[in-house]
């Protein structure tokens, strides 16, 4: 599923960032934070103890969050 979801959210991000204007540039932005942030909670959680389906749980919610808030532009 998160490989699905995850098309659905690259699909909405290239058509944003093939604008070029201001708001594709926060996108660029915010898609990389967004990746280094979730690598850290990803690896902190496996660290502590937590497992393989916690993180992708927690990715799948942030691709889910990433839908609706791409959807709306």
């Amino acid at each position: 599923m998160l490989a699905m979801e995850s098309q659905q959210v690259i699909g909405l991000r290239l058509a944003k960032l093939s604008l070029g204007d201001a708001a594709a540039q926060a996108e660029a932005h915010r898609m990389v934070s967004e990746k280094i942030t979730a690598a850290g909670e990803a690896a902190l959680l496996l660290a502590t103890g937590g497992s393989t389906r916690k993180v992708i749980a927690g990715y799948r919610r942030k691709v889910r969050a990433n839908v609706r808030r791409l959807s709306k532009a």
